[in-house]
């Protein structure tokens, strides 16, 4: 997921304070699990627990930033797995923050489906495993752009919609990527003349009447159901999940993935450097590979499973789109690019630039 897809909750910080590693000092060996808020079934938890006789321990962060900067600052020795999105995982090898697996301890590793086998990110899998996966696209009221095209027009051409309020993602590379996308070059564009374009096609945008903010997925979804706006980027699974909870507030809101190009995001596992428990975090790894509960999880979340063991398991509405982009959607998904060094200072300057005008 990139960073912006869940919404911390309210008990985080406190959670962050009660329960910490010395929080549970004398208990039965305990796994510190370091994600996403509302990311995970409680049921596989409690499982895990069960079968291992283990505590498990759920910390949570709202971005990347977040958690590479906890992790910097003494996380990679309190948290025995974490779950960062695939443009983090270069930075996070680069800067020594995350160990390679131990293979010998993942007896269901060949489960991972081929897609996600040997990406870019990790080559052949050296350090992470495939958690969840999803694309970025647009929901839309179709009562107020009911011509609206499966494209990024519906977001950056004020022809398509010159009158109903919405709302640009909060991410400054998957709005960069959309902007050079609409322009006709890559989503997953890269160089400071194609930045640099995108970030005047957005400045353009953002100066429209009726751009109302910049916003999360997750709060775009409720805005729309009740209103707020009529268009914003969000991401398949929690779309999946709000229309399928709430069938009658999101009767007339689609989702389409943009024919010009997108976002293709995976959230991994992965170990810190100086994790308290490697061994743990291997069982915990290799406990989510396992066909059903990598089912389990999916049917939970409401986003695609990377574990082709589990397909036969999951949920119809999963197997589907949009939770399941169709073969020809998925030849325009892309991974994010990971920055480093001077094009991500180029690249966050751009964007505060972008935020502050």
């Amino acid at each position: 997921m990139t960073y912006f897809k869940k919404t911390l909750s309210l008990v985080a910080a406190a959670l962050m304070l009660a329960t910490g590693p010395a929080a549970a000092a004398g208990k039965a060996e305990t796994l510190y699990l370091f994600s996403w808020s509302q990311y995970m079934d409680p049921a596989l938890i409690e499982a895990f627990e069960k079968r291992y006789d283990v505590d498990v321990v759920q910390n949570y962060y709202e971005s990347m930033p977040e958690m590479f900067a906890k992790l910097q600052a003494g996380g990679a020795q309190q948290y025995d797995v974490i779950v960062p999105s695939n443009y983090y995982v270069p930075r996070l090898i680069h800067t020594g923050l995350i160990q390679a697996l131990d293979k010998s301890k993942l007896a269901h590793l060949d489960n991972i489906a081929e897609r996600f086998a040997d990406p870019a990110y990790d080559s052949h899998n050296r350090y992470t495993v495939p958690y969840q996966w999803g694309d970025t696209g647009i929901a839309y009221n179709t009562d107020k752009l009911p011509e609206a095209p499966d494209s990024w027009a519906i977001l950056f051409d004020p022809e398509v919609n010159s009158d109903y309020p919405f709302a640009l993602a909060t991410d400054a590379q998957v709005v960069f990527g959309a902007a050079c996308a609409w322009l006709g070059k890559p989503y997953d564009c890269t160089g400071r003349d194609a930045w640099k374009a995108a970030a005047r096609e957005v400045l353009a945008t953002k100066a429209r009447d009726n751009f109302a903010a910049f916003n999360d997925g997750t709060p775009v979804l409720r805005q729309l159901a009740r209103g707020n706006v009529a268009a914003g980027m969000t991401f398949n699974g929690d779309f999946t999940y709000y229309k399928s909870e709430n069938p009658e507030a999101f009767k007339n809101i689609e989702f389409v993935v943009p024919k010009e190009g997108t976002e293709l995001w995976v959230d991994v596992m992965a170990i810190p450097a100086e994790a308290p428990h490697p061994d743990l975090a291997h069982k915990f790894i290799d406990f989510l590979l396992e066909a059903k509960n990598g089912a389990q999880l999916s049917n939970h979340t409401y986003y695609a499973s990377p574990n082709a063991a589990a397909r036969p398991y999951l949920d119809k509405a999963l197997t589907r789109p949009p939770a399941q982009p169709t073969p020809e959607q998925m030849k325009t998904l892309h991974y994010i690019p990971s920055l480093s060094g001077d094009d991500l200072q180029f690249v966050q300057q751009l964007w505060t630039e972008v935020q502050s005008r």
